[in-house]
């Protein structure tokens, strides 16, 4: 018998089955990759909301946990994807610079946010007023982490690659059962496949459409990940993601004409130089209306566990919300209310 199933292997469900090899427990995650949204996610990790000048709940520990994590993982797989990157915001006003100064004068964001204006001239791009610096961020290569943890778990026998059909989940007192498959308890990492979950359906996960552009500019140079109406992100080789869209009624993950003039139009504003468009990409983020995940146990089936909810912040959330979730199951530790799927218990 194994100690967990998992359902989904995106960043949420990578991140469990590795908080569960950290732990010594066994485990199988089922998954088609039919949910694609960590795929298609920029990956950076940021600790400040730049629109709002505000830092989410417990940004400061969860960025401190993230980093030996995802350095466990590069040094085990002997892989790189974690990627340390500066992201300059670009001032499109003096008024933009105070309130900059203002945000960096609090407690909580005076160690992300430089209090020096940047004046670093990048071809093709118009900047007046300069750039504020955020301090300790980057972004995961997502395409190579799970690409690199998916061979992991397939050569490890870790891996069914299968669509997971809830009615053939057996629940008993202790332990349920999946298609002769035993297991202690199974976690649900589904993202917006969430809807088709009979046991976690009616939680209020939105699902907000996000689509991004590859393009490549070679005569940008970028060597920082530029934050304005959209954000520029230099991947390597002269190639850049740019992004995103936020739509939250169309709910499929095919790009569209719409998304791609967007971004477009945005692009064009903040850069002059030449580029050519290499890919253009669509997912669903699996978000709450209140921003926050939705970890824990389901209160009728106690061997029955979810973590979803990651939104766009899913690369600087799943491990710290994976270790929640397992903390819970393991040692009993209680999960913060402003997490919890109870917090939407009528």
């Amino acid at each position: 018998m194994k100690d967990y199933i998992i359902v989904g292997a995106g960043i949420a469900g990578v991140s469990f089955a590795e908080t569960a090899f950290l732990n010594r427990k066994s485990f199988t995650v089922i998954s088609d990759k039919s949910q694609n949204s960590s795929y298609v996610a920029a990956g950076l990790y940021n600790p400040v909301i730049l629109k709002r000048f505000s830092m989410p709940l417990d940004a400061k520990e969860h960025l401190e946990y993230i980093k030996p994590f995802y350095k466990n993982i590069e040094e085990r797989l002997n892989v790189k994807f974690d990627i340390s990157l500066p992201i300059y915001r670009k001032f499109v006003s003096a008024e933009e610079q105070n309130n900059w100064f203002e945000a960096a004068d609090k407690p909580a964001l005076s160690p992300f946010l430089s209090t020096s204006v940047v004046h670093t001239k990048y071809f093709g791009i118009d900047s007046p007023f300069g750039y504020g610096k955020v301090l300790h961020t980057g972004y995961v290569d997502t395409d190579v982490f799970l690409d690199s943890y998916h061979k992991y778990l397939d050569s490890d026998n870790h891996l069914i690659k299968d669509t997971f059909n809830h009615t053939d989940l057996q629940i008993n007192t202790d332990f349920v059962e999946y298609k002769g498959l035993k297991a202690r308890h199974i976690i649900f990492s589904e993202g917006f496949g969430l809807h088709a979950n009979p046991y976690f359906m009616n939680l209020p996960l939105d699902g907000t459409k996000g689509e991004l552009l590859v393009i490549k500019a070679p005569d940008l140079k970028l060597d920082v990940a530029i934050n304005a109406s959209i954000f520029i992100l230099p991947i390597g080789n002269d190639t850049y993601r740019v992004g995103a869209t936020y739509e939250w009624y169309d709910k499929t993950a095919e790009p569209t004409e719409a998304g791609k003039k967007e971004l477009i139009e945005k692009l064009d504003e903040l850069i002059s130089c030449d580029y050519e468009i290499l890919d253009h990409l669509a997912g669903i983020r699996p978000t709450v209306k209140d921003r926050k995940p939705l970890i824990g146990t389901h209160e009728v089936y106690k061997r029955v566990h979810l973590l979803n909810g990651l939104g766009t912040r899913g690369v600087i959330l799943g491990p710290p919300m994976a270790k929640a979730l397992f903390d819970s199951i393991e040692n009993d530790i209680p999960i913060d209310k402003s997490v919890s799927i109870h917090r939407f218990k009528r």
